[in-house]
């Protein structure tokens, strides 16, 4: 064994010591080798006798080759190197080349900001709260008020014209109306509900404070209850918070000056917005007279709104709400009037000279707070509002002309309770429910003289100048209470179904209750398309202030003389609730070939027991209530928007009949003849017109905003027992404003133009006839107006 490893030992030595030498007769100098280098084959060599293998080692681990030894006696080995090729690198191809673009830092929001982006969901989780299903909606924002001839200086009631089926009527009648109804329109400010006035014609609230503008009508749901002919749903701006803030001031026409100040921030978590604005002008209400100028209509008006938000955490906020009005108006004269009486020696009276005039002063507050948790949102608030009005006659002047001089005070004052839920059970249902409560104390005066009758048998007569005085009050502590549950069912991703019901109580003068269902379907077979449909029984309060009762008997024999205030019906029956079944269909699609364009139309069915009703039967500018037995409303209503870019277009349509018979409330208010005509035939209701529309458009052009606007009317009722009706007309009014960058460019200076009644077209909106209308008034004539507006 050991003989073979010893024979293949030297043969191995004997071929490493051949290559040397090959090595170094070839002069090739000697490179260590690495281990990256790719090996190349060595140059050719002469071919070596084969020599004896070593044994193999019995150690895995190989033996470190070692310099080979001299032999003894032989001739010493030269010390050779074996040196690679030299290896030919590749030219490094560089990489491509990286374009870095530096992405400025994203900016830290500002608390502003945070705080603006808190509200935006606690806005968004209020509108799922009270979110209108299957009812009719019509809705414009702040931008398209200002886009208005007159702009956010357009009072509210006037911007409610552009709206379909809303139809004008005069101040002392209730200033509009919605599908021909009656003084059954419901305010909202942020889904609460403010409770009714006792005003005749001041506008409580201002167009600058809203930021989008909903009336809600047809088959209301289920949370909303009490005035539901109409519900204008005002959400107030959320823009108006980055600290900053407008000045203005508009005038022209008619001595008309209203200076505009309005202001809103954010300060840590809260933000806040307050405005105010003060009107003076010689047209308060509608001119009796075709005349340009009104004589003895003097109004001054002053009015402030103010708006805090605070978000308490991440699911909280609370907000104080207060608006506040007051206003004093002089009653316009009818020059040339004949007088019909003598009352204190005077029977020769101008009655251009009459000194009638009204103060008014409405106030409200509401403290909401609003809580998201999970799948449940909602809000609870507590409101007041305290109203107020006052009559004051002209003592002789009233008496010669009219046989009365009545001096009225109305007070208010409401404190309640809104909540109102909303829990998204799952995908496919979202429950909503809640309740309100309110208490409301009013007190009615009537401190009126009259003249006694010569022969109470034949009024025609005559009468005795012997004026005496007459003391009515009514003072009530009434309760309103409302409670609804209502659950929305999502059928299928296009059909929705909300079904709930609602209960309702009164304690005021009559007492009265009543459980109602509503239900509506709403389908949304493409996009763009949306069909609806719905039914709700409707239970309607009167205001108490208008149901207040008259004590007959202070007029009528045998307590005191026949006179000028005795009723030729001595039945006096007390004011109902009304209630009624509602039906309303309707469709509103976008035509996408026309993109921007949207069309819609709407028909409603209302068939009504103890329908309400109100007017002003007498010289005092306030209103009396009675109801209809029965009565029944159809209308159709047909609606267009177009929106493109710069430009903005709307124009309405609405044919509506409201017919009712026999009167069975507050009866005295009525002629023997004209109750009995009434009892035994339907006529119109006196706020019934058949034919609305309203139209306009608006185009910004480099800063340049045209508009024009334009309302229509067939003629609201006159004559007899409302047999009649008044001719139609028609109102056309336009805008032009230029934003200059004076101050910067950021802050816009506004300089506007309008024209009110462009063609000067005469027309009168009432004529002193038809039930519960008592004097004329026509439509104002043509008027020039001018405004300068700072943003700060």
């Amino acid at each position: 064994m050991n003989h073979i490893l010893s024979a293949r030992f030297r043969r191995n030595l004997l071929l490493s010591a051949s290559s040397l030498v090959l090595v170094e007769a070839s002069g090739t100098p000697v490179l260590a080798q690495t281990e990256n280098a790719s090996p190349t084959p060595p140059a050719a060599a002469a071919p070596q006798p084969p020599a004896a293998t070593p044994a193999p080692q019995e150690s895995a681990t190989p033996v470190p080759q070692q310099a080979p030894a001299p032999a003894a006696g032989g001739t010493v080995l030269p010390e050779t190197r074996v040196v690679a090729p030299a290896e030919r690198r590749r030219a490094r191809t560089p990489p491509p080349r990286q374009v870095v673009t530096r992405q400025p830092p994203v900016p830290t929001p500002t608390q502003a900001q945070v705080v603006a982006q808190q509200n935006q969901a606690f806005d968004a989780a209020r509108q799922s709260i009270l979110t209108p299903i299957g009812a009719t909606s019509y809705e414009v924002n702040h931008q398209a008020i200002e886009a208005l001839p007159q702009g956010d200086n357009t009072p509210l009631d006037k911007a409610l014209l552009q709206f379909p089926g809303v139809t004008q009527d005069s101040a002392a009648s209730g200033e509009l109306h919605v599908r021909n109804e009656h003084a059954n329109i419901q305010y909202r400010i942020n889904g609460i509900m403010l409770p009714d006035g006792v005003g005749a014609f001041g506008q409580i609230l201002d167009t600058g404070i809203v930021g989008s503008l909903a009336l809600l009508t047809g088959a209301l749901p289920a949370q909303f209850g009490q005035r539901t002919a109409g519900v204008l749903d005002i959400h107030t701006r959320t823009d108006a918070f980055n600290n900053s803030g407008k000045v203005s001031v508009y005038g022209g026409s008619h001595g008309t000056i209203t200076p505009f100040v309005e202001y809103g921030g954010t300060v840590g978590e809260t933000q806040y917005f307050a405005s105010g604005r003060f009107l003076q002008n010689n047209l308060g209400i509608e001119n009796p007279t075709p005349s340009k100028d009104a004589i003895h209509d003097r109004t001054s008006q002053e009015k402030g709104f103010l708006y805090l938000s605070t978000v308490l955490d991440p699911t909280s906020r609370l907000t104080f709400m207060s608006g506040i009005s007051n206003g004093t108006y002089q009653i316009p004269n009818n020059p040339g009037q004949t007088p019909n009486f003598t009352a204190f020696g005077v029977s020769n009276f101008d009655s251009a000279l009459l000194n009638e005039h009204q103060n008014e002063f409405n106030q409200f507050n509401v403290v909401a707070y609003q809580k998201s948790a999970e799948d449940i949102d909602f809000q609870v608030s507590y409101f007041n509002r305290y109203s107020q009005l006052h009559f004051y006659p002209d003592p002789v002047g009233d008496l010669v002309f009219n046989g009365v001089s009545s001096n009225v005070y109305r007070q208010s004052f409401v404190n309640g309770i809104q909540e109102d839920t909303a829990w998204r059970v799952g995908y496919a249902h979202t429950l909503r429910f809640g309740f309100s409560v309110s208490a409301e104390r009013s007190l009615v005066n009537n401190i009126s003289t009259v003249l006694p009758l010569v022969d109470p048998t034949d009024p025609a007569a005559g009468t005795i100048d012997a004026p005496f005085s007459v003391f009515d009050s009514s003072t009530k502590t009434g309760w309103l209470i409302g409670t609804y549950l209502q659950d929305e069912w999502r059928i299928t991703n296009q059909l929705t179904l909300n079904a709930g019901l609602r209960f309702d109580q009164m304690y005021q003068y009559v007492d009265a209750n009543q459980l109602s269902p509503r239900v509506s379907l709403t389908w949304k077979p493409y996009d763009g398309t949306t069909f609806h449909a719905g039914y709700a029984r409707n239970f309607t309060p009167p205001q108490q202030v208008i149901a207040a009762p008259t004590n007959l008997a202070l007029v009528s024999p045998p307590a005191v003389p026949a006179n000028t205030q005795t009723p030729e019906v001595p039945l006096n029956s007390p004011v109902l609730p009304e209630r009624s079944h509602v039906f309303d269909v309707g469709v509103v699609q976008k035509i996408y070939p026309v993109p921007g364009l949207e069309v819609g139309i709407d028909g409603y069915y209302k068939i009504a027991r103890d329908l309400l009703d109100d007017g002003q039967f007498g010289a005092a500018y306030v209103l009396n209530g009675f109801n209809y037995e029965r009565g029944e409303n159809i209308g159709l209503e047909l609606k267009s928007t177009y929106n493109n870019g710069n430009f903005r277009a709307w124009g309405n349509v609405a044919w509506a009949k409201q017919i009712a018979t026999n009167i069975v409330s507050n009866q005295f208010l009525f002629g023997a003849d004209e109750l009995a005509y009434i009892a035994t035939h339907y006529i119109y209701t006196d706020h019934a017109q058949v034919l609305t529309a309203s139209a306009g458009a608006s185009y910004l052009w480099n800063g340049t905003r045209f508009s024009a606007s334009m309302i229509y009317g067939s003629g609201l009722r006159s004559g007899f027992a409302n047999t009649d009706h008044l001719p139609s007309y028609t109102q056309v009014n336009v805008g032009l404003s230029h934003d200059f960058n004076i101050v910067a460019p950021n802050k816009p200076t506004t300089v506007r133009f309008d024209v009110v009644n462009l063609f000067d077209k005469i027309y009168e909106i009432r004529d002193g006839s038809g039930i519960g209308v008592f004097a004329p008034q026509f439509g104002p004539r043509r008027g020039f107006f001018v405004g300068i507006s700072q943003k700060l």
